[in-house]
């Protein structure tokens, strides 16, 4: 957020239904640190009374002392039964949804807040229906993604939608999501929309340091972290370092750094066929093998280093359950398509 500038750092994507069914998975991505706070969760679901289940577990073992509700994931394989960015359209579930996580979390005083997108397409806007039943409903705060689920993560968001759900919501905060790839983004977005802070998603990717820039921003100082080569080497070794523990093995964790490789060198004059190798990296030595061959004396490269990370994917019809837009109520074809969306999609 602005003035005082706090910040919050929300974990992966969680399934309500894994996490009361406690699957190692979803417990593992609901630990934090001793050190951590405020311990952050998000989760996605689909049915009331999982969703309040998981809150209540999560209140009641004292694991959370925030929820976030997450509306926003465009993936086919989510939208098809009904869930994520395709749920508001629903607009009594998403109510249940929403009334259910707050009740559930208010007897701690656990904060819950609601991430949403623009809509299904431009046809099937939700936004602003859904952001003043999230009001209503207790929610603590609402965020935009400025894009709608048939965008994906392509084109660009709208942020006039924000400045949207800003004039509908008056009484919680609204944050803003979309295209914030540097600290001068998120401080255009707020002075464009009236938005009362935002979110980062992707921008973040291979720069864990944007955080330390948006804090700098937003206190007024044009000071940005701009490492060299060797500093971004020693923070992506760091990062790997992490996942392997995290996975408790090595060679998991090193699979799982090869997608982040190429947004930590983002910019930096790097060679194809060295590039080639770091994708293909299956141990923390090789890794290290392949940094000692980069040319860490570069300096950071500016505006090459800044804009779209991760992949835009491009606009497409959104995978839906059979007549999902012909009412905003459930019917009971509904019901047993949302059922099976409660399965697992944790990470997402």
């Amino acid at each position: 957020g602005a003035g005082g500038a706090t910040s919050l750092y929300v974990s992966e994507m969680v399934t309500s239904r894994a996490l009361v069914e406690r699957t190692p998975v979803s417990m593992r991505l609901v630990e934090h640190d001793p050190d951590e706070s405020p311990r952050s969760v998000q989760l996605y679901g689909v049915d009331p009374a999982t969703v309040g289940a998981a809150v209540r577990m999560l209140v009641e073992e004292d694991r959370a002392d925030h929820v976030d509700l997450n509306f926003g994931c465009p993936v086919p394989k989510v939208t098809r039964k009904g869930g994520g960015a395709a749920l508001p359209w629903k607009l009594e579930l998403f109510r249940s949804i929403v009334a259910a996580a707050v009740r559930e979390a208010s007897p701690a005083r656990v904060p819950v807040t609601v991430k949403m997108r623009v809509g299904i397409d431009d046809g099937h806007q939700t936004f602003l229906e859904a952001g003043r039943v999230a009001e209503g409903e207790g929610a603590a705060a609402v965020a935009l993604h400025a894009r709608t689920a048939a965008q994906a993560y392509s084109g660009q968001a709208d942020w006039r939608r924000i400045a949207e759900l800003k004039q509908a919501v008056t009484s919680i905060p609204v944050l803003g999501n979309g295209d914030i790839w540097s600290a001068e983004d998120a401080v255009a977005m707020v002075s464009q929309t009236g938005c009362d802070g935002v979110v980062v998603g992707r921008g973040c990717l291979g720069r864990p340091w944007l955080f330390t820039d948006l804090a700098a921003a937003f206190a007024g100082s044009r000071a940005r972290v701009e490492p060299s080569l060797a500093e971004v080497a020693q923070v992506l070794r760091r990062h790997a370092e992490y996942l392997a523990e995290f996975h408790e093995d090595e060679g998991k964790g090193c699979r799982d750094i090869r997608k982040h490789i190429p947004w930590y060198l983002k910019g930096f004059a790097v060679g194809g066929r060295l590039r080639q190798q770091l994708g293909l990296v299956d141990s923390l030595a090789a890794l290290d093998d392949l940094i000692a061959t980069l040319d860490l004396s570069q300096p950071w490269p500016r505006e090459a280093a800044d804009g779209q990370r991760g992949r835009a994917g491009s606009p497409r019809q959104v995978a839906l359950p059979d007549g999902w837009l012909r009412s905003r109520e459930l019917d009971e074809s509904h019901r047993r398509a949302i059922a099976e969306a409660e399965l697992s999609v944790s990470g997402g």
